[in-house]
């Protein structure tokens, strides 16, 4: 068992950090454990965020909270539910995929990015963070950004943050900001269109003037695990208003009419719809107690189903879509496969990821979970890390 430091406060986690730094001590920064691939390595001491919670700033009327990064996400969602607010993006849970227990924070939330179904529309986890304060490598405390947009002291620095996965700093308090929770939702369900006759759908859906937030494809493959089993025969495209009542009503008659010469349509009323896009966003059809290798490959919205379509001339895969089609998550039936997939992910046309989210422990060991990057990209986080970590203490690399 590794050994763990548990701050109380930012002073006592700079100390520790100041001597993990002048003894080349490795440092691995967890908050609520449940996103971590692989174990430790050997000699790493476990720098938790447990003991750095709480709500600092809370401002209703403005839409910003600040909390400590430890502060689990299930209090700050209670605090906003009382003002009827929530976080744009939707932050998944993956517990039930990777079998893991624990508590998410607000802070693993930002050092993942950990982003779902509005993502495409209202900014990933990283495009709500105003400011941040962390320690850096050296020990010393860093406050960059602010609590209002307008204000983009640091504004790069508060970006880099965020997806950094612990690898940098030690995230102590961050502030984002809100949106009010819409006052009704409603889902329309296109029936029986293959991958590629939905990802036109869910394009043309996406031009109109009527604020689509969520779009996904759901092939027969999967259709069944969600909501029970209760969708409509055949495969599923799923689009999701929000807003106002009065809004969603008209708007539901405009998209409906739209939609109607491509598929069969029905509609999912609030608390369905609810129900169903938390399932589409912590990808609940591959809840299923296994450690199959899951991908997630984000792609160009039309680009995805493409991508599936080749790989299955060589291997057995189970899939849907996220973000107009943008987003998959793609059950391998055999081992990870992860030559073929990032091969095939490299030759889309734009910038395609491809994230290894789980897999058994020998294919872990052998695939990194990330793809490897571009000897430039690579030099320029080194030249980053440098000057945020110089001892590498964050990053394992420690001497």
């Amino acid at each position: 068992m590794p050994d763990m430091l548990t701050p109380t406060s930012e002073a006592e986690a700079a100390e520790m950090i100041r001597a993990a730094a002048a003894d080349s001590r490795p440092l691995a920064i967890r908050g609520g454990g449940t996103r971590s691939l692989k174990a430790l390595g050997e000699g790493a001491t476990i720098l938790s965020t447990s003991g750095l919670t709480g709500i600092t700033a809370y401002e209703s009327a403005e839409m910003t909270m600040t909390a400590r990064a430890g502060t689990p996400l299930a209090d700050i969602e209670a605090a906003l539910a009382a003002h009827r607010q929530m976080l744009a993006f939707e932050p998944h849970d993956l517990r039930p995929v990777l079998g893991a227990t624990g508590e998410p924070t607000i802070g693993g939330v930002f050092a993942t990015n950990a982003s779902g179904p509005r993502r495409f529309v209202a900014g990933a986890a990283r495009d709500s963070l105003l400011g941040v304060r962390f320690v850096n490598g050296s020990g010393e405390a860093v406050k960059s950004g602010g609590r209002v947009m307008k204000n983009v002291t640091g504004l790069d620095l508060v970006k880099l943050m965020a997806g950094s996965r612990g690898t940098l700093a030690l995230m102590s308090e961050l502030t984002f900001r809100l949106l009010p929770v819409p006052e009704t939702a409603a889902t329309i369900v296109l029936s029986g269109l293959d991958d590629e006759a939905a990802a036109r759908a869910m394009a043309v859906a996406m031009s109109l003037p009527v604020e689509v937030s969520g779009a996904a494809h759901l092939p027969e493959s999967v259709r069944s695990r969600f909501l029970g089993g209760h969708l409509p025969e055949g495969a599923a495209t799923v689009l999701r208003l929000e807003g106002l009542a009065a809004s969603v009503v008209v708007r539901l008659q405009k998209l409906t009419a739209a939609m109607a010469p491509f598929a069969p349509v029905t509609r999912l009323d609030r608390d369905e719809t609810i129900a169903l896009w938390h399932e589409i966003r912590d990808a609940r059809p591959y809840a299923d107690g296994t450690t199959r290798a899951l991908w997630r490959v984000s792609a160009a919205p039309m680009e995805g189903q493409r991508l599936i379509a080749a790989l299955r001339l060589q291997a057995g895969i189970d899939c849907f879509y996220d973000w107009q089609g943008g987003l998959v998550w793609m059950r391998m039936e055999a081992g990870p496969e992860a030559a073929l997939v990032r091969g095939y992910a490299e030759k889309l046309p734009g910038t395609a990821h491809a994230t290894l989210v789980r897999a058994d422990a020998a294919s872990l060991a052998a695939t990194p979970a990330e793809p490897p990057v571009s000897p430039a990209v690579e030099a320029l986080t080194a030249r980053i890390r440098a000057s945020i970590d110089p001892a590498g203490i964050f990053s394992g690399k420690a001497a």
